[in-house]
């Protein structure tokens, strides 16, 4: 989990299809865990708020899910 100025970053594990699209464009932000699943680190903090919503629109999967003080951010 992340949490910055209200944000907080999460992986839907059940929903993650493994395609490394955040990891490719914020490799310091995300990982792939032992089962191949994307999750977040903490340096994700280091990236802006609309790079987050970026990289969370640009999931194939819609796995990555984004929060501002407890509710889920649209990202449509």
């Amino acid at each position: 989990m992340r949490e910055q100025m209200g944000f907080e970053v999460r992986v839907d594990k059940d929903v993650c299809i493994s395609s490394g699209k955040c990891v490719a464009d914020a490799p310091a932000a995300f990982r792939f865990d032992d089962d191949e699943i994307a999750e977040p680190t903490g340096d994700v903090s280091a990236l802006s708020d609309d790079d987050i919503i970026e990289i969370a629109r640009n999931c194939p999967s819609g796995a990555i899910q984004v929060f501002d003080q407890g509710a889920e951010v649209a990202l449509d």
